[in-house]
């Protein structure tokens, strides 16, 4: 049965739409201070993209913040800085909570590509999502189906020297991304997320490939965001 999703930042504050799944966070080991001069100094449409840009670098409450404010139905959104604060999140998240992992914000630093995740991993958990760039290689997906997953969002902003683009723009990236994973992985279940504003972009999504649909920048415009939630909900 398909599923729909408003991720952050939204998700963080819409938590009681029916039949939306929100995604909160994005939660790293400690806090990172400073979410709203990030948002107010870095946010901007840019319309030589067509879409929003942002350079907020997943400054957040902490994990701990995360857990503590968790409900079910909800999902938390995790993000790793480093390979070492793996294990320390595994054994603080409860087993029975439900995560999203972005391993993919371009407005972070990393030096790796793909990470030893599999410790996440649990049958108490309904979802566990890998969230991709939207430029990802196949070796990386291939990295992470052999560790377990089965379950990967397509796809996170898209890297630009601004920062971080979300909205339409993602969507000639996932049209390509989405049957490929889909062709390569026919087991996996795929979030289809992105640029989606009507309808009609589900119904896109649903013909890449995808499984279920998440969404967050429409938010931006209520019309938009309750004239999509009626033909879902209906």
């Amino acid at each position: 049965m398909e599923k729909y999703f408003i991720g952050p930042p939204f998700g963080n504050y819409l938590t009681k739409i029916p039949g939306i799944i929100p995604i909160k966070g994005s939660y790293t080991l400690k806090p990172r201070e400073g979410l709203w001069g990030q948002v107010f100094n870095t946010l901007r449409y840019k319309y030589k993209y067509g879409g929003f840009v942002n350079k907020i670098g997943l400054r957040n409450n902490g994990i701990d913040y995360g857990i503590k404010n968790y409900k079910d139905g909800e999902i938390l959104s995790v993000a790793v800085l480093d390979p070492s604060e793996i294990p320390k999140l595994i054994k603080k998240i409860p087993k029975n909570i439900d995560l999203e992992l972005n391993v993919s914000c371009p407005n972070v630093d990393k030096n790796y590509k793909t990470l030893d995740l599999q410790g996440f991993l649990n049958k108490e958990r309904r979802w566990c999502i890998l969230k991709l760039d939207p430029l990802c290689k196949e070796r990386t997906v291939d990295d992470y189906y052999n560790q377990g997953f089965r379950q990967f969002h397509c796809s996170n902003t898209l890297p630009v020297p601004e920062g971080g683009l979300s909205g339409s723009s993602l969507i000639i990236y996932n049209k390509i991304l989405i049957p490929q994973l889909r062709t390569r992985y026919p087991d996996i279940e795929i979030i289809g997320g992105g640029g989606i504003k009507r309808w009609s972009n589900i119904q896109q999504y649903r013909d890449f490939g995808a499984n279920h649909f998440a969404f967050s920048t429409v938010a931006f415009c209520p019309y938009l965001l309750g004239t999509l939630w009626w033909n879902i909900y209906s």
